[in-house]
């Protein structure tokens, strides 16, 4: 591809998708490749969480570009700002800083189809265009607030969510709720726990969690990674084996989960039972199968749960009073501060850009029974439009990165088709064939038929849950699929005209006749 040549791509989203992206595409010989950012700095999610304890729980060599490896890790999980100085260090040393446009929000695209390219309208009434656009917006990117009657306008005290963390309250001497137990509150709570002067934490439902396989790396073994790259790459195919060759099997597998689940079980067993005291361990203990929600880990969670000023709450929560978490049992726990942990909307992959492709067709529109998109990349009526962690692309073991990197190949693919002008629109029958072979698929996993209630799954047409988010193979058998772009999947229209376009800037509402 020459380095003046077409497409132009917008990329929406600054996270591992949207820096990962930019890195492939230039690196292909992309010229004009934009990331448009909302905020006022990169680093998605790890730019936003920044709560105390917040950390990956998958292990950094594994959790990192495998073009760009990282021999200095600190640690074997990475925290929060060791992740977001990594990206950085990764778009400023691969160029793509300079292509970052920061504080520009995206509201609107629509695809115009006669010159066969995307107008992007953003919130101060801007427009920029493109030949190819990606959504790299994340399935955690937007916080979930829970319903709660006085949450919001009776409460008094202060209130937020775990990813709008409020460095400026001071939680020494304070009672404080945690509403919620899941990936982000096990690793906050120990540290609220040892500040606040007391601190109820309210569990809707239990979850198995593991100990923590974490541990400082000495300076001896970051050398070794430096000098010697080969020990690094091993490092990182022994765990990617781990997940491929027995964690996944056991969620994705009937067979798998009758052999492999029962020895992690006992693990998470064990790590209760040695954690908190006896009149605790049946309420922490789950009631359904094992990897059927995250399987979480931590070495201190159920040992914060035995402070003096910790209790743990089960009853649901009613209402909120002004100075009070009020239970469906009917007790008042009195609180001036409440932290939600409450998760993110998993479902809205787009939200709350609006999409529009051939003849209006709106996103919201299409995916109003549910969300659905080929390889979770692709959707009909949407021509030249890729989505980055869409549907069902999420890794119920794993690192997410890997699956980034395949898409990232597919869509280099599909630049490299439309360098030469026009669109590529998904065929319908597609999508349809491939969506109902990936719920057939899902429907005898571990998250569809383990007896919880998981963010992986969102209402269908006729109100039964359907697993929007998680991909029923491997990691490995995702990679063959995404390693090239089927053109026979495709309606592939010749552009109309040649003149070149750009991501560049148009101030003026004239612009898009221009």
């Amino acid at each position: 591809m020459h380095p003046d040549s077409r497409p132009s791509i917008a990329i929406v989203g600054s996270g591992f998708s949207g820096i990962g992206l930019a890195i492939r595409l230039t690196r292909a010989g992309c010229a004009d490749v934009t990331i448009f950012e909302k905020a006022g700095d990169l680093g998605g999610v790890w730019r936003d969480n920044t709560y105390p304890g917040a950390a990956c729980d998958a292990p950094s060599h594994l959790y990192s570009y495998s073009f760009e490896p990282n021999p200095g890790w600190s640690r074997r999980y990475a925290e929060q700002p060791e992740i977001l100085s990594y990206l950085r260090r990764c778009a400023t040393r691969n160029g793509v800083i300079g292509r970052i446009r920061y504080g520009t929000d995206i509201t609107h695209a629509e695809f115009d189809a006669g010159r066969a390219r995307w107008i992007l309208r953003t919130a101060t009434g801007s427009e920029h265009t493109a030949d190819i656009l990606v959504a790299a917006c994340g399935q955690l990117s937007r916080p979930a607030r829970p319903a709660v009657p006085g949450l919001d306008g009776v409460f008094a005290g202060t209130v937020f969510h775990s990813a709008e963390w409020d460095h400026d309250h001071d939680l020494r001497g304070r009672t404080v709720a945690v509403i919620g137990n899941g990936a982000s509150a096990v690793q906050l709570v120990p540290h609220v726990a040892a500040q606040a002067r007391k601190l109820t934490v309210f569990q809707r439902q239990s979850h198995w969690i593991s100990p923590k396989p974490d541990r400082l790396y000495p300076t001896s073994r970051k050398i070794l990674n430096r000098r010697f790259p080969l020990v690094q790459r091993l490092s990182r195919l022994g765990v990617f084996l781990c997940f491929e060759l027995v964690l996944n099997p056991m969620l994705v597998s009937r067979r798998g989960r009758r052999v492999l689940s029962w020895p992690l079980r006992m693990l998470c067993r064990h790590n209760i039972r040695n954690g908190v005291h006896s009149g605790l361990v049946d309420v922490l203990t789950p009631d359904y199968e094992i990897g059927c929600k995250r399987i979480l880990q931590s070495n201190d969670y159920h040992q914060s749960l035995n402070r003096p000023n910790v209790r743990l709450r089960t009853s649901p929560i009613k209402e909120i009073s002004r100075d009070a978490v009020i239970t469906a049992d009917g007790r008042h726990h009195p609180v001036d501060t409440i932290i939600l942990a409450t998760g993110f909307r998993s479902h809205d992959f787009v939200a709350p850009m609006r999409v529009t492709g051939l003849g209006g067709q709106d996103l919201n529109t299409a995916w109003q029974h549910r969300p659905r998109a080929h390889l979770g990349l692709t959707v009909p009526g949407f021509p030249n439009f890729f989505l980055m962690y869409g549907p069902n692309t999420n890794v119920g073991s794993g690192s997410i990165v890997h699956m980034l990197e395949s898409q990232m190949n597919y869509i280099a693919d599909a630049a490299g088709i439309v360098a030469s002008g026009g669109y590529l629109d998904l065929r319908p029958e597609v999508l349809d064939r491939f969506d109902t072979v990936t719920q057939q698929q899902l429907s005898t996993t571990v998250w569809n038929t383990g007896g919880c209630d998981s963010w992986y799954l969102a209402g269908g047409p006729d109100g039964s849950p359907v697993n929007t988010n998680n991909w029923p193979g491997s990691m490995t058998g995702y990679r063959r699929r995404t390693r090239r772009l089927d053109l026979g999947d495709y309606h592939f229209v010749p552009a109309r005209q040649s003149t070149p376009s750009r991501t560049g800037r148009r101030d003026g509402p004239e612009a898009a006749d221009q």
